[in-house]
């Protein structure tokens, strides 16, 4: 039986830029500012790959971005990236996004609103709930 020399691991379902934050991360312990991350590579996908492998304090700092990126257009992706995560930090911004700036009417305009209204409908009702105590 030949053995195999190749120096190639093949990860699945995720970009190679993402595999080379977390590396970078994994072995800096900084976040992976040069990577492309926030540019080219959505920061969901690294808080995504952050939380499947248990990078707590990576997952940690990912969120942390994500609440202060929050505007009109990511808004539902992000609400919905908190819930599929069970992030309570991530979807109190989202909330306070909507109630503190006069966007309701501009994100319920948006495709991705839209999406979160026929696939998350429970999310839809928490955010209905919420606007009503407000």
């Amino acid at each position: 039986m030949e053995e195999n020399t190749t120096r190639h691991i093949k990860v699945d379902d995720m970009e190679p830029a993402i595999f080379q934050a977390l590396l970078h991360f994994i072995y800096t312990d900084t976040f992976p500012h040069n990577s492309g991350i926030d540019k080219n590579v959505p920061l969901e996908h690294l808080f995504v790959a952050a939380d499947w492998y248990g990078l707590d304090r990576l997952a940690t700092m990912c969120e942390q971005r994500l609440c202060n990126s929050i505007d009109v257009h990511t808004f539902a992706t992000t609400l919905a990236l908190a819930e599929q995560h069970q992030c309570v930090q991530l979807k109190q911004a989202c909330l306070r996004f909507m109630s503190s700036h006069d966007v309701l009417s501009d994100i319920q305009e948006t495709d991705g609103f839209k999406h979160l209204i026929s696939s998350c409908p429970s999310v839809v009702g928490g955010i209905i709930n919420n606007i009503a105590v407000w």
